[in-house]
């Protein structure tokens, strides 16, 4: 048996006990979500929840004041005031990240969808499971989805894009170009999976070119130069880490590129 005892954020989140009282924002034209969140929290920890909505701008002032706070919900458990919904989660032992703190969600969640979108197309479309097939379709649709996140705010993306693109740096125009021939490629390569089209000669030369630069710049500015960015293979402002991701996406621009050259120098 474990002599291990638990740390206070542990013993806090297993607690299924306790009284707490909540005031958040419920307003006509405001109901505040970080309130909700909390109720919703301390309802899953088992709270006995006196829940005070403040439904004027001068109660919530008038609140504000009182407590010597600036936002709301604040939430009190047994008298003590824990704060609003992040000191909330703190409280119960949650990991909190940080403004300036990275993560490969965004990533993650991408690829995520596409492969199983590949995968659908692939049962719809194919007899048995054709693995490579099913590969060019998640390679395809992932150069889409990334490219819509960069068009949803392409100032945004040249912003962090020129941190560390090779010829971007060079000719800012290039940042700009680069979401709209991300897609272009993409699409173009969904559209002519499973074909020799002489029209792969008008999308796998975009594919290569975009995928070779990038490639380069990230080798350059990771592996070479060892700098710390953010990618902004997933538009701007996000904190996706440059490296190991940011490459694979571009090397598999190239890769496809010459993939749908090859198959139809093959055919």
């Amino acid at each position: 048996m474990s002599d291990r005892v638990d740390t206070p954020q542990e013993a806090r989140s297993k607690s299924s006990a306790g009284r707490a009282v909540l005031y958040r924002m419920a307003m006509p034209g405001h109901l505040c979500p970080f309130g909700l969140k909390s109720l919703s929290l301390l309802k899953r920890k088992g709270f006995e929840i006196t829940d005070n909505l403040l439904t004027t701008r001068e109660e919530t002032d008038a609140f504000m004041a009182k407590h010597d706070v600036d936002t709301t919900p604040q939430t009190f458990i047994e008298g003590e005031r824990i704060g609003g919904y992040t000191d909330l989660k703190e409280y119960f032992g949650y990991t909190v990240k940080g403004e300036d703190d990275t993560t490969y969600a965004p990533v993650i969640a991408i690829f995520a969808s596409t492969a199983l979108m590949a995968l659908a197309i692939v049962i719809n479309l194919y007899d048995g499971f054709p693995v490579l097939t099913w590969l060019k379709w998640f390679f395809a649709t992932s150069m889409v989805a990334l490219a819509i996140q960069k068009l949803q705010d392409v100032e945004s993306f040249v912003s962090g894009f020129l941190g560390y693109d090779l010829l971007a740096r060079r000719y800012v125009p290039y940042g700009y170009a680069y979401p709209f021939g991300e897609l272009y490629a993409g699409v173009g390569m969904m559209a002519l999976i499973g074909t020799q089209s002489w029209l792969i000669w008008l999308v796998a030369p975009v594919a290569i070119f975009i995928g070779t630069i990038g490639a380069v710049s990230v080798i350059k500015a990771v592996y070479i130069d060892k700098r710390e960015l953010t990618c902004a293979c997933v538009g701007g402002g996000s904190n996706v880490p440059l490296g190991f991701l940011s490459l694979t996406e571009n090397l598999v621009m190239l890769a496809m590129g010459i993939w749908m050259l090859g198959l139809w120098f093959a055919a």
